[in-house]
């Protein structure tokens, strides 16, 4: 099982690749928020692998997110010294872009985003391919709020359209 030194260290190699979005790393482009989504849902599959999670972008993935959410947090509020205590944002993003990644390969679709808004992270949408648009962030922070925003049901919803 990863410790919540391991997952910290992942986090700083994450913070690497997902720099704000003011600029790139490797040039003077500003970093685009559609580019980052991928390597956010990458890194934390890799993260929540550490652990023991069988997250590989599946469809049934999304109840190995589920249980980690059962498993990191207590009454709405990440447990003390567990793999979801610091770096709550970051973490919640990378969770939600998993989530959308997952809903993305298996139905088909696209990101939308808004690389002008400040709150561009929370409100990006994913559109799939039956029309139905959702908000995988959002869901994501919802769940770490209330164990009833399970994030099986919500995907299924998505699926049924």
């Amino acid at each position: 099982m990863m410790t919540r030194r391991f997952f910290g260290l992942l986090a700083a190699v994450a913070a690497a690749f997902l720099p704000s979005r003011a600029t790139s790393q490797t040039t003077s482009a500003p970093r685009r928020l559609q580019d980052d989504i991928p390597v956010a849902a990458q890194w934390i599959s890799s993260a929540l692998q550490s652990s023991g999670y069988r997250v590989d972008f599946t469809p049934r993935s999304i109840s190995e997110v589920e249980r980690f959410f059962r498993e990191q947090t207590k009454d709405g509020e990440p447990i003390s010294g567990g793999l979801i205590s610091q770096d709550v944002g970051p973490r919640l993003f990378a969770l939600g872009c998993y989530c959308g990644e997952v809903l993305r390969k298996e139905l088909g679709g696209h990101w939308l985003t808004d690389d002008n808004d400040p709150e561009g992270e929370i409100n990006a949408a994913l559109e799939v391919a039956s029309g139905v648009t959702c908000w995988p962030m959002q869901r994501v922070m919802k769940r770490l709020r209330s164990s009833e925003e399970d994030l099986v049901a919500w995907a299924e919803g998505i699926r049924r359209g």
